[in-house]
């Protein structure tokens, strides 16, 4: 949700810097209906079969990451889908050196007040012994805000991407700074 939430500050940043949502409209990404696909794994596995045997769950969670993977190479030449693929890759490496759940520290899921579902698949959750968790939810969005929630570094480079794509591909006037196009050559 906290994703989905930065998405929409990103969109609202490209209508106030004068950018032209509907060529949005206009960017072809190749491949695009297996984003379709690597969503709806995630939506079964989170959502609607949460109780489901774990093996096949975790395979459908780190599937979702290869397909995305897949895309975001496909198109690399998008402005943008490179920083979502290198923060894609980090949330993958860790979700998949950890059985599939995405590792959180204990103080961050405490300061963002949520708490474990006993008995159903989790995106993420505080591991006895975490791989990698430093690539985990080591940052929190306290509960005492809206939408708290914990987060990882691959989420916030998602997000940077999401909102460089989105400049770019609006023609916002951020987006046509020259100090931007020379920043983001690689982004």
């Amino acid at each position: 949700m906290l994703l989905f939430a930065a998405a929409a500050l990103a969109l609202a940043s490209v209508a106030a810097t004068r950018g032209h949502l509907s060529r949005l409209l206009g960017l072809r990404i190749r491949a695009s209906w297996l984003l379709v696909l690597a969503f709806a794994l995630q939506f079964l596995a989170m959502v609607v079969f949460p109780h489901a045997d774990r093996a096949l769950l975790a395979t459908m969670h780190i599937a979702s990451y290869g397909i995305v993977g897949f895309v975001v190479v496909a198109n690399r030449q998008v402005r943008g889908l490179p920083t979502i693929g290198f923060g894609g890759l980090l949330n993958a490496s860790a979700i998949t050196a950890n059985g599939g759940t995405m590792p959180a520290s204990a103080e961050a899921m405490g300061m963002s007040g949520l708490t474990a579902t006993s008995g159903s698949f989790e995106n993420s959750a505080v591991l006895a012994d975490p791989n990698l968790p430093f690539l985990g939810d080591v940052f929190a969005v306290p509960a005492s805000w809206p939408l708290s929630n914990v987060f990882s570094m691959g989420d916030v480079l998602i997000v940077v991407g999401a909102a460089v794509l989105l400049h770019f591909a609006s023609g916002t006037r951020v987006a046509r700074a020259r100090w931007v196009v020379g920043l983001c050559r690689w982004c």
